[in-house]
């Protein structure tokens, strides 16, 4: 896959342990395969977020696991479970993952794009306040 990289965010993978970058370049990879439009950047000083016509997620190295932050306004469905924090937040629901475990690329891949479709159709409030 072909992105253009922010360099602020190779730095930030680049200073965690190896096992946060893997995880961090692999969750990296799939929200730019998941479309070809999507920009990452830097916000709050050094927390890398991946965006495309709003929010779609950001990573956060914590101590002991990786905190990928879905902006979806709990609105995308979670048929597989992957959501591990954050059920009962109007904003922003969280996917910690740890060494050693194995990222559900599929279903990950399947809420990014609906993350994206409804970023495009203008955003999970806008969406969320129509129903």
């Amino acid at each position: 896959m072909s992105f253009v990289a922010d360099p602020r965010v190779d730095d930030y993978i680049d200073a965690l342990p190896r096992w946060q970058q893997a995880i961090c370049r692999e969750i990296r990879e799939l929200v730019h395969a998941a479309d070809s439009d999507v920009t990452e950047t830097v916000k709050r000083r050094v927390q890398p977020y991946f965006v495309l016509d709003g929010n779609i997620c950001a990573l956060l190295a914590a101590k002991d696991h990786v905190n990928v932050f879905l902006y979806d306004g709990a609105i995308v469905p979670d048929p597989e479970g992957i959501i591990t924090g954050g059920h009962a937040n109007s904003t922003a629901r969280t996917i910690a993952i740890h060494q050693g475990e194995a990222i559900n690329a599929p279903a990950f891949t399947a809420m990014i794009r609906q993350i994206i479709a409804n970023n495009r159709a203008g955003g999970w409030r806008k969406l969320k306040n129509a129903t």
